[in-house]
């Protein structure tokens, strides 16, 4: 598997990001979905990595830095031929190694509360992060729920 900065510009990565937020859109009601659009990923805030093996798209995930000691993990995605191949765990791994190599403090999530989320919740505890009130601009939500680690 080989993971690299994405530029955002392959048909696959269109493909695989309009599966992701039509996945979010059907758990979530849109005032609670808060999935990015390719442009939105564009922000120079923002670092987005994409798995690959060979030509095939596995999955992808981005970070956005909030502050010079808080990121935020955002857009992880396996492709759906790919599910429970160890493709998240991949990139939960090299985001959070990044992190620590931009010297972050701290690294925060938001994902959903229903049955469909339940997957992603149990990978990010088994990489140690924990429940949190909402940061950012997130507000209390019941289909949201917040994590965090500190570094």
């Amino acid at each position: 598997m080989q993971i690299k900065i994405d530029p955002l510009t392959g048909p696959e990565i269109y493909e695989l990001l309009t599966e992701h937020l039509q996945s979010m859109a059907s758990h979530s009601p849109e005032e609670s979905c808060h999935a990015l659009d390719i442009g939105a990923l564009r922000q120079p805030e923002i670092t987005f990595w994409t798995a690959w093996q060979d030509n095939d798209l596995l999955g992808c995930g981005a970070i956005k830095e909030l502050s010079p000691e808080q990121a935020e993990i955002k857009s992880m995605r396996t492709s759906s031929k790919h599910l429970r191949q160890g493709v998240a765990k991949a990139l939960l791994g090299h985001i959070m190694a990044e992190a620590l190599s931009r010297n972050y403090q701290r690294v925060s999530l938001e994902t959903g509360t229903v049955a469909a989320f339940d997957p992603a919740r149990k990978m990010y505890e088994s990489f140690g992060f924990s429940y949190c009130e909402p940061f950012a601009d997130y507000t209390i939500d019941p289909f949201s729920t917040f994590m965090t680690k500190v570094l």
